[in-house]
């Protein structure tokens, strides 16, 4: 198993005591959200939608890969890489 950074957004820091990155665990981004999630409770609902899809307004990337264009969820997570969770901004 490997263990990740995951930078967290300000909008999410409420759900990790104020940290602005974390350590998780996991092979694949989906287990890592997983276990964000065993450790942060509620981090999933605001990164997954409801039928378990990275939600549409929150970019993720591994390293400097947007998993959207890598695997998604199934993005390897390799030891010691780092995660950014950024909620895209709208703007006008």
């Amino acid at each position: 198993m490997s263990t990740v950074s995951v930078r967290i957004p300000t909008i999410l820091r409420s759900l990790t005591g104020g940290e602005s990155e974390v350590k998780a665990e996991g092979a694949t981004l989906r287990a890592v959200v997983a276990d964000l999630d065993a450790n942060h409770p509620g981090i999933a609902a605001r990164v997954l939608d409801d039928n378990g899809r990275i939600r549409r307004f929150v970019n993720v990337y591994v390293g400097d890969e947007d998993v959207r264009f890598a695997e998604g969820l199934d993005t390897p997570t390799p030891e010691g890489t780092q995660i950014s969770i950024i909620p895209a901004v709208a703007g006008g």
